[in-house]
């Protein structure tokens, strides 16, 4: 056998303390934990502009292929990009370990900023944001287009190498809730030539799609409001998200829009009537759980995946007017950010997370990546502030606000 499985008494957290940048896959949703090592097979890209649709077939053969060399853990793990332009990232590792949910010890240190200065360059500066924004609505105005989400990014660097591996255990800590990954990327996508490896890290609230069984459950997040340190002023934010109808609305395309794309493979489909209200340490969402019955036991958690992303939480609606929009106004390639990350075995099953809340990082920089859903309605300063309060997950992360400073 050339793989291995960790013993049910594994804990959590020493799988997350054994995650090493450039050779560790690290997945961690609420209620299980997996560390991958090494590389037994390495998923093909195909090429071509139905690389993303033929996915879900190239990683059922790879892992075949895994099962009849013997590999006792056939899983493919790893992420798939925003535009299928770009290679997925996607691996049958050597070993896998797995444990229950991270449980941390409440009593330990607080953490210390992974860098005593950080300089920062946002992409697109701000102005030149609003005025995304303002071009968006404009759009909306003069055709069908319903909602597109833009996106910024700050690029951070620093004078002393970052350390993973106690970032990931930051994002972990403050998000216990969400699904913490770190994803080795291809030296190719390094920002500039000569770079070395590249980590895709984060900390995503999140839920693309899980499958266990027939059974199958994605979880959509749209509408979202930042939280405030004030006890009775966040309670207000999140009253006021609730019943708010510019946020309903966005929340309402993204939840149509999943249900199409869920309805053709699910023999039954759970969908609440209203969403739900769900937080982070630093947002509100607006929140609805589907879920639902598989027709076919052949239908994979990544064929799944493929026929929802990209959803209008992270693209927009209609999708490929949307996607248009966001190749004209953003001025940069989003590569991994809003793809998806997780894992899928030759059984099916599997998890896969939204690609928000994190950043590509080597081992002087990183890349840091926000959006706002853009609607009928929307205010451009809305949306800026919005972006600001998302990058608060991977800033407070990085100990930004504790000690560290950050230089324009």
């Amino acid at each position: 056998m050339t793989g291995s499985s960790s013993e049910p008494r594994m804990l959590a957290t020493q799988l997350l303390d054994s995650y090493e940048a450039g050779s560790s896959f690290f997945f961690a949703s609420p209620k299980r934990t997996m560390l991958a090592r090494g590389t037994f097979a390495t998923v093909p890209h195909s090429g071509g502009t139905n690389a993303l649709e033929l996915l879900p077939e190239r990683v059922a053969t790879v892992l075949n292929e895994a099962r009849e060399a013997a590999h006792d853990i056939p899983v493919a793990v790893g992420a798939v990009p925003f535009d299928s332009s770009i290679p997925a990232q996607l691996v049958v590792p050597m070993t896998i370990q797995r444990a229950g949910p991270l449980v941390f010890d409440s009593a330990a240190p607080a953490q210390r900023p992974l860098a005593e200065r950080y300089t920062v360059q946002p992409v697109p500066e701000p102005a030149a944001y609003l005025n995304g924004v303002a071009q968006a609505l404009k759009l909306m105005q003069s055709g069908p287009l319903r909602k597109v989400v833009l996106s910024r990014s700050l690029q951070l660097n620093a004078a002393t190498p970052i350390d993973l591996t106690q970032l990931l255990r930051n994002l972990a800590r403050r998000n216990p809730s969400g699904y913490t990954f770190a994803v080795d990327l291809p030296p190719q996508l390094a920002a500039t030539p000569g770079a070395g490896r590249r980590t895709l890290i984060g900390a995503s609230p999140e839920l693309l799609v899980s499958r266990s069984g027939l059974q199958v459950l994605a979880n959509p997040l749209a509408g979202t409001t930042p939280r405030s340190a004030d006890p009775i002023e966040d309670q207000e934010r999140a009253a006021a998200l609730r019943v708010s109808p510019k946020d309903l609305h966005e929340h309402a395309v993204v939840i149509e829009s999943v249900v199409e794309a869920l309805r053709p493979y699910c023999k039954t489909l759970d969908v609440p009537a209203e969403p739900s209200l769900v937080s982070t340490p630093t947002l509100w969402h607006l929140s609805t759980r589907i879920s639902g019955e598989l027709k076919d036991p052949s239908i994979s958690s990544l064929m799944l995946a493929v026929a929802m992303h990209p959803t209008p939480a992270v693209c927009g609606y209609p999708t490929e007017l949307a996607h248009a929009a966001i190749g004209t106004i953003e001025p940069f390639e989003r590569g991994y950010y809003t793809g998806t990350v997780g894992w899928c075995d030759a059984n099916g099953d599997g998890q896969w997370a939204v690609t928000i809340r994190c950043a590509e990082a080597d081992e002087h920089s990183l890349r840091l990546f926000a959006g706002a859903g853009i609607v009928v309605g929307s205010k451009p300063e809305s949306e800026l502030a919005e972006t600001e309060a998302k990058f608060r997950t991977m800033l407070q992360a990085m100990g930004l606000g504790q000690g560290a400073e950050v230089q324009p």
